[in-house]
């Protein structure tokens, strides 16, 4: 009977170099990262565009959920920039495609996390109500990192930044027997 799953190779180190901040080779950990923020920046925006069109409990309980989900995403935005900032300088070779993109996709996420922190900046005034500029500043992020993520995107789906296999790799094969990271047999 032909095996079904393969789980071990995926969340296996073994045969993976460690680099550092940067994640290990093949596993990075900036592209994990960015999922919590964007989701988050997403979810606040749709809170907002909520909490502004209803009344009462809703209202204030949408505005409540989208301060705490851009306070959650701007948190994690911290480790993701980091992380991001790390394979932009050590991995990405300069005057290429892949650095200019990298280098809009990395303007365009630290202009929307300045973003959020104006956007939280605002909401420390409110009076427990989103308004009209508290809705437009989550507005303009949810759809900012929505655009700038596409940009990350290409980065690992186009360029194949960061991936460690390509081409004729020995996981394509048929075969009952699973290949681990680092082994080419």
């Amino acid at each position: 009977m032909a095996r079904l799953f393969s789980i071990k190779p995926a969340i296996s180190f073994r045969g993976r170099s460690f680099k550092g901040i940067r994640g290990f080779a093949g596993k990075p950990f900036h592209p994990p990262l960015t999922d919590i923020p964007i989701g988050a920046y997403v979810l606040a925006a749709t809170f907002d565009v909520i909490s502004f069109f209803s009344n009462g409990d809703l209202s204030e309980n949408m505005y409540h959920a989208a301060t705490y989900t851009l306070i959650a995403g701007l948190i994690v935005s911290i480790p993701t920039s980091l992380t991001g900032f790390w394979d932009w300088l050590k991995s990405t070779p300069k005057h290429t495609q892949a650095w200019r993109t990298a280098n809009w996709h990395m303007a365009v996420m630290l202009t929307m996390t300045a973003i959020v922190v104006i956007n939280l900046l605002v909401r420390s005034l409110s009076d427990g109500s989103v308004s009209a500029i508290g809705l437009i500043l989550s507005l303009i992020v949810g759809l900012g990192v929505s655009f700038g993520s596409a940009y990350g995107g290409s980065m690992v789906f186009d360029y194949g930044f960061n991936v460690e296999t390509s081409g004729d790799h020995p996981v394509w094969h048929e075969s009952e027997d699973d290949v681990f990271p680092g082994q080419h047999d």
